[in-house]
């Protein structure tokens, strides 16, 4: 009896956590699937902006999208920190770090302090560190060769995304940069998190007191546009609002100087995103890497017909070596193959990866770019190696941060962490509960903003008009409009309700969702096509306000938005969305907030909504 009874609690065990292991497993691809679809949308907004410049009416106020401004014109390379205190007050209020340049390690454990109590560092302090960077940079090649004959281990640090509490327990474990614990950190420090800034910071004072020990390698969000769209250019303009313009053109200057690579013992490369079958590091090294700002002077590139030089035809080249080494994933199938899903780079198969070892007599890539639950994780046969730094990268609970130790004999040991907000340590059952509740409420969002595809294709099953459709049939319908790749059968139970002969009541995939605030003016059509094209919508506006003030004209609103609908082929009513312009002009001055405008068209849950 009693071991009868252990059995069945041993089979009860294991089938729960089997189940919590599933919801954990498709919680996470529901996370990863849509934010490679937003990574592909962005990525697209290159071919809008080429069709834009061809069709605006006025093309200089979108022209400074595909030239790099002279940073020396907003912050002048000479100056120094006392015409920096002129030009900028700093108040005797002020009780935060007040750098002094050369930067000392005293400078460096101030600004640890500091953040760590949630203090900023003033803007004038902020744009002296910035220039010390670029200088440094500067001098720096595009592949930095380290050695571990200098140091006993080095370091390898992942994606931060701007979680400045998994640089503060990195340090804490690890130690911080010195002569004797040399780092590198592998790109994508900015965007998502709420302290890109401060992270930037941190690296940088290490690099200027530092630069033999702490080493950086662009990532693919180390960039002007990527930053728009995913929350770093909010976050400087939010904390420095006088000088956030300045503090930005800055910034673009310094990212577009960061090496792209680096190599350890001449045996480990390390770069961000990956390889593809045409990468040469030869051609890599060489090439002037601050030309490369932006991703979208790729969409640029590719996509105008007017450039077909030669000139033009070498720099689209040196941008998809370099969108290949920030962009591509690895995968088991051997080969090269376009990276659809996220839009940008390529997958690389064991033989690419053999063959670039062959090549250049490289032992072993470390790469970063790409979520992994417990950190890190090893393929093509031990060959490759992906590192993430940021814990609880999609919400807490989700996945490990790690790091790579690599000593003489260059081989990798992994240290694990989780920062925890939470003064109790969570359950296993409350951390999934917590996982699968967000990531259902990022898919719901998704499926409501295609509403009207969804509709359709519901109804080509539905022939007879009952407003059910088999479980089969709802699954490819909701594939063959969101093409996320993800395993709707399982997923049915959380999103749309069956009845008792086993047939999907399809609207219900709708009935707990509404757009933000009713709107009279705009049809419904027109609704959905802004709350599905918001994000792209704000990048769009926020280029065209070139003074970052909010505001942007009423004939600049309607012809960008007329653009951009026609670009993507939507059938739109002009008079309903003048409609809508003309009521949120509340002082009538030609002017409209698009961000305020954009913030109406957002998904809310109505229960969520009813519960607060």
């Amino acid at each position: 009896t009693v071991i009868r009874a252990a059995i069945l609690i041993q089979n009860w065990y294991r089938f729960t956590m089997a189940r919590l292991e599933m919801r954990r497993r498709y919680s996470l691809s529901i996370f990863q699937s849509i934010e490679y679809a937003d990574e592909q949308d962005q990525l697209q907004l290159s071919n809008f902006f080429t069709f834009m410049l061809d069709h605006y009416t006025h093309p200089d106020s979108v022209s400074h999208i595909f030239t790099s401004p002279s940073v020396s014109q907003v912050v002048d390379e000479g100056l120094c920190l006392t015409e920096f205190e002129r030009k900028i007050d700093v108040p005797d209020s002020y009780y935060g770090p007040r750098l002094s340049f050369p930067l000392t390690v005293e400078d460096a454990n101030a600004l640890l302090h500091a953040f760590r109590n949630e203090q900023l560092l003033h803007a004038p302090y902020v744009l002296q560190l910035l220039c010390e960077t670029r200088k440094v940079l500067k001098e720096m090649p595009n592949i930095t060769h380290l050695s571990t004959s200098y140091s006993k281990e080095i370091t390898v640090c992942g994606d931060l995304h701007g979680n400045l509490d998994d640089l503060l327990l990195i340090f804490y474990k690890n130690g911080l940069p010195s002569e004797q614990n040399c780092y590198v950190f592998n790109g994508d420090f900015v965007d998502r998190g709420k302290n890109s800034m401060e992270i930037l910071i941190i690296l940088f004072a290490f690099l200027l007191i530092y630069p033999n020990d702490l080493h950086l390698n662009r990532g693919n969000h180390e960039d002007y546009m990527m930053n728009l769209r995913y929350g770093f250019t909010k976050e400087v303009s939010k904390k420095y609002k006088d000088h956030g313009k300045q503090i930005l053109c800055l910034l673009r200057d310094v990212f577009s100087w960061l090496p792209l690579a680096t190599i350890i013992d001449s045996k480990v490369l390390i770069l961000h995103g990956g390889i593809s079958d045409t990468t040469d590091l030869d051609f890599l090294n060489a090439l002037e890497r601050n030309k490369v700002r932006d991703h979208i002077h790729v969409g640029v590139i590719l996509f105008s017909l007017k450039n077909l030089a030669v000139q033009m035809l070498r720099s689209s080249f040196c941008y998809l070596q370099i969108l290949d080494i920030l962009w591509s994933d690895p995968r088991s199938q051997n080969g090269c193959t376009p990276n659809k899903r996220r839009g940008g780079g390529c997958y690389f198969g064991p033989d690419v990866t053999a063959k670039l070892f062959e090549r250049y007599n490289l032992k072993m890539l470390i790469r970063s770019h790409e979520f992994k639950p417990e950190g890190y994780e090893i393929s093509h046969d031990g060959k490759v190696i992906t590192i993430f730094s940021a814990s609880n990268y999609y919400e807490e609970g989700s996945n490990r941060g790690a790091y790579i130790k690599l000593n003489p004999e260059l081989i990798p040991r992994f240290v694990q962490y989780r920062v925890s907000k939470y003064t109790r340590r969570q359950n296993l059952q409350e951390r999934v509960g917590t996982i699968e509740s967000s990531a259902l409420k990022s898919l719901r969002e998704k499926i409501y903003a295609h509403r009207s595809e969804l509709t359709s294709a519901f109804a080509q099953y539905d022939l007879n008009g009952t407003g059910k459709i088999s479980v089969n049939d709802w699954a490819a319908a909701m594939e063959s409009v969101l093409q996320l790749e993800l395993p709707w059968r399982m997923l049915r139970s959380q999103l749309a309700q069956m009845n008792a002969d086993g047939e999907v009541d399809f609207m219900s995939c709708f009935y707990d969702l509404k757009i933000g605030q009713p709107i009279k003016e705009v049809q419904p059509a027109l609704v959905e096509t802004l709350c599905r094209y918001r994000k792209d919508l704000e990048i769009i506006f926020n280029v065209i306000d070139k003074d970052h003030s909010g505001l942007i004209s009423l004939e600049e609103f309607s012809q960008t938005w007329r653009l951009f609908t026609s670009h993507l082929g939507i059938d739109v009513y002009d008079e309903s969305l003048d409609k809508l312009v003309l009521s949120i002009d509340y002082n009538k001055d030609g002017h409209i907030d698009f961000n305020e405008f954009l913030e109406a068209f957002h998904v809310v849950h109505r229960l969520e909504k009813k519960a607060n």
